[in-house]
């Protein structure tokens, strides 16, 4: 089959954009992927100075990205961080202890979005209970002062 030049036909060519559209945010290998997983995405919106969630856990992986604000990141086992606006960030989820993600800023509303690999069955987010915690205190990394 001839080529056929759009012009010719009055057809627009087609983009090229989309050869350099992606930007590759974060790439991650979980851990496990639950049997039967379902996937969930969710936005997460905490006002100025909000601590966000208590202590919980996620029944599979869960990766975010934060798209407003600044969000003050703890999983268990790795130091706290903040995440901007623009960045990524994942947890394996299982038996992993998520400790915060509140609003870092108090001047500004902290907006997220997340999607999680959920385990049939189990709800996606479960409080951790204080005794735990403690029991646990081990596997909390070292805090700034």
């Amino acid at each position: 089959m001839p080529d056929i030049d759009p012009a010719a036909t009055g057809a627009k060519p087609r983009s090229t954009a989309w050869q350099t559209a992606l930007t590759m945010l974060q790439e991650a290998e979980p851990p496990f992927i639950p049997e039967g997983a379902h996937a969930m995405t969710v936005v997460i919106e905490y006002p100025p100075g909000d601590p966000g969630t208590p202590p919980h856990r996620h029944s599979g992986p869960a990766f975010g990205y934060v798209v407003e604000g600044e969000m003050l990141l703890e999983i268990e086992g790795q130091p706290e961080r903040v995440v901007r606006a623009g960045e990524a960030f994942w947890e394996p989820g299982g038996d992993v202890i998520h400790y915060q993600d509140g609003n870092n800023r108090d001047d500004i509303p902290l907006r997220f979005t997340v999607t999680m690999l959920c385990e049939p069955g189990k709800p996606m987010l479960t409080l951790v209970e204080e005794e735990e915690l403690a029991q646990r205190k081990d596997r909390r990394a070292p805090r700034a002062s």
